[in-house]
């Protein structure tokens, strides 16, 4: 992890993740629980509720500067970051991106559910779907072809850090 992350309070970070530069993850009022394989990406900010909890999952991809504040993110969901962004349009064929997501109190990510840049969840996204916006709303379908894409991606992400640089 490096110097510049602050990790504060009670913080559980599992196995294998990656945990980016100016990231701060404060457990300082609740606690802040984070599943193994995932990648908490430069500036991103998870704190809690006194007494309460943000919990993430496994496999997990938190994009640059997404804030999450007592929400709950399950296993292999992909949040604030776009690698084709062409596909995450809206229904009039609009792009819905722009910059990093944000988590309000008390939302749920499903598993395998994928929220674009620039959304702003406020309540719950169910398993397996696509939301963009602000309120966060869902697009359609999380395809074979995403979970593929996606899971080259978290394994790149994560083992970043341990590549040489030239």
């Amino acid at each position: 992890m490096p110097e510049t992350a602050d990790v504060i309070g009670d913080v559980e970070i599992g196995q294998d993740c990656f945990i980016g530069v100016g990231a701060r993850l404060r457990g300082d009022y609740g606690r802040v629980r984070i599943g193994d394989r995932t990648s908490v990406q430069e500036n991103v900010v998870i704190h809690a509720r006194e007494n309460d909890e943000t919990r993430v999952g496994s496999n997990v991809q938190l994009g640059h500067g997404c804030i999450l504040h007592t929400a709950t993110v399950k296993d292999n969901a992909v949040i604030g970051v776009v690698t084709r962004p062409h596909a995450l349009r809206d229904s009039t064929g609009n792009m819905r991106v722009d910059a990093s997501a944000i988590l309000t109190d008390f939302c749920i990510v499903g598993d395998w559910a994928i929220v674009a840049e620039g959304a702003v969840v406020r309540g719950e996204i169910p398993d397996g779907k696509i939301a963009v916006g602000v309120p966060a709303q869902v697009i359609g379908d999380v395809q074979d072809k995403h979970k593929a894409e996606w899971q080259y991606y978290k394994l790149m992400l994560r083992t970043l850090p341990t590549k040489k640089r030239l």
